[in-house]
């Protein structure tokens, strides 16, 4: 396999992985108030997480900043939390130029939040100065991105079938899917070590 491959691999499984399914969480948050029709703010929203993401093990890898591994793995679920409880306010609601704005700025910070919760291990697989990792991190970051995009595509045919076959409202699929998602994230933030 080539290194390529590897560091792409490892991407997509970083995102794919069914134990840690927290970045699907955000995803599926960050996607279920859109249809296919708003592809150019979905691909943008989904581009600036990546970004973020990558921005921060860029920090990590040249010892930039410093972690709280607990703190981090606490914030994650935040970030989660946050997103779906902001989409239960604006069920209904249409999206203006404003809130695309801002959701680009809040996404690029959780993107920087999640990206520092793989950092610690992304720098343990990693052999070699910081400069001896940049391209292994864009390759990361590619399997990243075409993972997230699998996982949009996947949350937006889902909610094709469910709003037009099911004759489901937009605003029904937004507020069941955000509560689902934030009855799966509580139980994260109350086992988190924060606590311990």
């Amino acid at each position: 396999m080539s290194e390529f491959m590897l560091y792409l691999n490892v991407g997509l499984k970083h995102v794919l992985d069914i134990n840690a399914y927290d970045h699907v969480l955000f995803l599926t948050a960050l996607v279920v108030p859109y249809h296919f029709k708003d592809w150019k703010k979905i691909i943008t929203l989904v581009s600036v997480f990546t970004l973020g993401h990558t921005l921060a093990l860029v920090l990590a890898v040249f010892e930039m900043v410093k972690i709280n591994v607990t703190l981090v793995e606490f914030l994650i679920p935040i970030t989660i939390l946050c997103t779906a409880v902001y989409n239960l306010f604006q069920s209904g609601k249409g999206k203006n130029n404003a809130s695309i704005s801002a959701a680009v700025f809040v996404t690029l910070f959780f993107g920087i939040i999640h990206g520092l919760g793989f950092s610690n291990y992304f720098n343990s697989i990693l052999a070699g100065t910081p400069s001896d990792k940049i391209i292994p991190m864009l390759q990361f970051a590619v399997g990243i991105e075409i993972a997230q995009l699998a996982v949009v595509v996947t949350v937006l045919l889902i909610s094709f079938i469910v709003q037009y076959f099911m004759r489901n409202s937009k605003r029904n699929w937004i507020l069941i899917t955000s509560s689902i998602i934030i009855g799966v994230v509580i139980p994260m933030l109350i086992e988190s070590e924060i606590w311990k």
